[in-house]
């Protein structure tokens, strides 16, 4: 849908586009700036394919300063982008036909990557009636001999949720009692609302040992573009990674790591303005939309979507994205992209300007009566 709705942008239309995730937000000029003296001194040729000792000791210090998680530079991979990172885990622990617990709704790649990494997804569906909570029953009915690991996203995307400690622990439990991995991808950990707060599974009793924190500067430092992300975990699986790393893309970009230490080590108010900023989004949003008939909206506890549902509409999600951007030109992501579970919904982001903002609920109140 983003694709369409750039090409119709292209073609003269009016489009409101939002159906990405990209930070509306320019990288922070300190940021910047360190990248531009990396690249002055010299510092644009191979690095070491895992991460450059600086960086790899920034991310060891924010994972003990913000996370609680004792690391060592050993058990670090840094990665170009936070997609790789991801797909460097898989690669590093799945053999073909082994299982990997996906919670629905849940990000459009990770059912792919368990596919061309030789593994077989299966799919948990959390419900919106009950806050997207995860339930141990719900986990061990589907596990098997097979299963090989658990993949969490807190908060999460599409729908804003943040994982309860009450889930965190099912989700653990059965890690431990059936000798699972569990991958925390936690992207999106400092853009939270309401209070909620961030903690890292592998926090957890015994499961410092078979977590995999994957994180990145993406979306909390707005480095879409830079491609930069990192995998702590097990030390065994970590050293499969950085031959795969070697053997692969070779590495991140060597000023981008350079960019990165200063984004870790360097002041964090940037971060805190842009959540504010997101904040202040999400709020006029969920004022909006309460007053139109027939849409409800998820509150996101963290995150900068909104995953909205339209129970009485005859449409499944697809044809509504489709119906929206035909009909009045706003490009959104079906919910049917995020699994079964996001089906009747649809996903937008509010990483976006104000007027775009405003735009779209202007938009769909003329189209209300007609969902």
């Amino acid at each position: 849908m983003m694709q369409k709705g750039r090409e119709l942008s292209l073609a003269g239309h009016d489009v409101i586009n939002l159906a990405g995730g990209d930070p509306d937000f320019d990288t922070p000029v300190h940021i910047q700036e360190a990248a531009f003296d990396a690249i002055r001194s010299g510092d644009t040729h191979y690095p070491t394919s895992h991460g450059s000792p600086e960086l790899l000791e920034a991310i060891c210090a924010k994972l003990a300063r913000e996370n609680g998680v004792e690391a060592t530079p050993d058990r670090v991979i840094a990665t170009p982008g936070g997609k790789w990172a991801l797909y460097v885990v898989l690669m590093s622990i799945l053999n073909p036909g082994d299982e990997v617990l996906i919670l629905d709704p849940v990000w459009v790649s990770y059912d792919p990557m368990v596919r061309l990494t030789g593994g077989v997804p299966v799919h948990v569906a959390l419900d919106y009636g009950d806050d997207f909570a995860v339930h141990k029953s719900a986990l061990e009915a589907v596990v098997t001999e097979k299963t090989k690991l658990v993949m969490l996203n807190s908060p999460n995307n599409p729908t804003g949720y943040v994982m309860s400690m009450a889930s965190m622990q099912a989700a653990a439990e059965v890690c431990r009692d059936h000798d699972l991995y569990l991958l925390s991808d936690e992207i999106y950990e400092h853009i939270l609302y309401d209070g909620h707060t961030h903690v890292s599974p592998a926090t957890l009793p015994d499961m410092a040992e078979r977590t995999f924190i994957v994180n990145g500067f993406s979306k909390a430092y707005a480095m879409t573009g830079w491609r930069l992300a990192w995998i702590w975990g097990p030390p065994d699986a970590i050293r499969n990674g950085r031959s795969y790393m070697t053997n692969s893309v070779t590495s991140a970009a060597s000023f981008t790591m350079a960019a990165g230490v200063v984004a870790l080590n360097g002041p964090q108010e940037c971060v805190s303005e842009m959540t504010a900023a997101y904040a202040r989004r999400r709020a006029f949003l969920l004022d909006a939309l309460d007053e139109l008939e027939g849409v409800e909206a998820f509150a996101p506890q963290g995150a900068f979507y909104l995953f909205m549902r339209f129970p009485n509409t005859p449409r499944n999600s697809l044809e509504l994205a489709n119906f929206l951007l035909d009909e009045v030109h706003m490009a959104t992501t079906p919910g049917s992209a995020f699994g079964e579970a996001g089906e009747q919904h649809i996903r937008i982001s509010f990483a976006a300007a104000d007027d775009q903002l405003h735009g779209f609920v202007d938009r769909l109140a003329r189209l209300a009566p007609d969902f």
